[in-house]
């Protein structure tokens, strides 16, 4: 590519210089250096006037200073008379704060993306935004790629009997995601959700006849409930599904402490109504019942329900990230052990891993595989110690986008490629 430079940030240098292989071209100079007092120092080490520029920088596990880093290196490239400037993040960091769970909170990713536009970038290319909607926070043009089309190319090609599997949704907030890769690999889909207990309302296991009446009685003379069940609920106690008979810890406490919390939810809402502060939130809606639920993990005795039908089969548990092992896990142990799933695999785009969360997974004898793409760096030793973990090279497709993007060609063709799968 001429007239063209690509950068390569401290975050991701192993998918930088794949993505540099894939297209072709050098890797950018630049010095990259912390002064004694941990600031960042940036120097541009060749000359770039008029020409496009492309900074590849992913989120990371020092997602601070990669950040600063960034805009750092986005403010030397405006100053050294760039032509164009292009943001490349495969990972955007704070995507999950991007919206307000407190009424005294902060949108922090639309706070991010107004500082990537004022150092000075022209146009960001990023992949599966945890919200869709957080484009909206640029002022500027943004490619956001799909790893559905990778992912579904992998599972056609490494799970047996994909054809029968089912793609599920770990919860209500990501059916869009998991609707769309099991239009493309034309399979069925399902749904997890996962909330508080309701209790003395009805038995927690249980299964939910479709249409019983269409059955004849040779056809349930089995008494098997599996059989005719679509809905399938089981208790989840400190993110692991138990029994029905198995009595949680602090049973009583945590009722009382239910009802509390109920109680003053309800005060907190009168005395929103009677105020005349116009919350952004209106003051009566509690922001962190989102479906975000990894966001604090409680001990609190809580109910599972999957909307779907996935026995003697394989379930796919598909999510943009996984940071935290807790809901994945008790999802997998609920396919596996209440719902009759043969196998389970974890996909997901963004393997963030926070710490614990591969060896928690890892031990989990219900999850058989996960699958992640190469947008987070996932440190060499945590591979290793895995034998669950595939990483699938994402480079191709960043590669591409910045290919079509320099020569002005169309990028949709890469949006429109998950409906040729």
């Amino acid at each position: 590519m001429r007239k063209s430079k690509v950068f390569i940030g401290s975050s991701h240098p192993e998918l930088g210089k794949l993505i540099c292989d894939r297209l072709g071209v050098q890797e950018g100079q630049c010095t990259l250096r912390k002064f004694a007092n941990g600031e960042t120092s940036v120097s541009i080490g060749e000359s770039i006037r008029d020409e496009d520029c492309y900074i590849v920088q992913s989120g990371s596990d020092r997602i601070n200073d990669h950040i600063m880093e960034l805009l750092i290196m986005i403010s030397a490239c405006r100053g050294g008379s760039a032509n164009k400037i292009t943001a490349v993040i495969p990972y955007f960091p704070y995507s999950k704060q991007s919206k307000m769970k407190k009424h005294r909170g902060a949108i922090t990713a639309r706070m991010i993306a107004n500082l990537l536009t004022m150092a000075g970038a022209d146009h960001v290319i990023t992949m599966d935004l945890h919200a869709a909607q957080m484009q909206g926070f640029f002022t500027k043009p943004v490619d956001n790629l799909y790893a559905g089309p990778t992912l579904a190319r992998w599972i056609r090609l490494n799970i047996p009997e994909w054809r029968e599997a089912v793609v599920v949704s770990k919860n209500p907030g990501g059916t869009k995601r998991v609707t769309a890769l099991a239009d493309a690999l034309k399979i069925n889909f399902a749904m997890i959700n996962t909330d508080r207990r309701r209790r003395n309302v009805f038995p927690v296991s249980r299964a939910s006849p479709t249409v019983s009446s269409k059955f004849d009685d040779d056809d349930t003379s089995n008494n098997d409930p599996m059989s005719l069940s679509e809905i399938r609920t089981a208790r989840v106690v400190q993110g692991h599904v138990v029994d029905d008979d198995y009595e949680a810890p602090n049973d009583e406490d945590a009722t009382t402490s239910h009802t509390s919390q109920e109680n003053d939810a309800m005060l907190s809402s009168v005395y929103s109504l009677a105020s005349n502060h116009d919350h952004a939130l209106g003051g009566t809606i509690d922001a962190t019942g989102s479906d975000d639920e990894d966001d604090h993990e409680s001990a609190e005795e809580r109910m599972i329900t999957l909307v779907g039908d996935v026995r003697d089969r394989t379930a796919i548990i598909v999510d943009d990230m996984i940071d935290r092992p807790g809901s994945l896990i008790s999802a997998a142990e609920h396919c596996r052990m209440n719902c009759g799933a043969k196998k389970v695999y974890v996909v997901a785009t963004h393997g963030v891993f926070v710490a614990g969360c591969l060896e928690a997974m890892e031990n989990s004898w219900c999850i058989d595989h996960i699958v992640v793409t190469n947008t987070f760096p996932i440190p060499p030793e945590h591979r290793s110690r895995s034998n669950k973990l595939t990483i699938i090279d994402i480079s191709p497709l960043l590669a591409e986008c910045i290919r079509r993007n320099h020569y002005g060609e169309s990028i949709s063709q890469l949006f429109d490629h998950m409906m040729n799968i």
